[in-house]
């Protein structure tokens, strides 16, 4: 089973399309191929490297939350 992660874009390059995603407090390289509307600061789902799609914050908070209170959902230590 794949998971996508929600997480903050903290850096975009726009001329590349890459930048760096911020997820529960790691930071990881992401491509923006998929979501070329992403702006400095908005939540995106991350999965295998790619923003697959952009997200609110309230619905992003929601799902790190249940992956916190559920880490086997995901590898969460990789998250911290």
């Amino acid at each position: 089973m794949c998971l996508a992660i929600p997480g903050k874009v903290i850096e975009l390059d726009e001329n590349s399309r890459l930048g760096t995603v911020s997820i529960m407090g790691i930071t990881r390289e992401a491509s923006f191929d998929l979501t070329p509307q992403v702006k400095l600061g908005d939540y995106v789902l991350l999965h295998a490297g790619f923003a697959i799609e952009v997200v609110d914050e309230q619905q992003a908070q929601e799902t790190l939350d249940l992956l916190r209170e559920f880490p086997e959902l995901a590898d969460i230590e990789t998250f911290q």
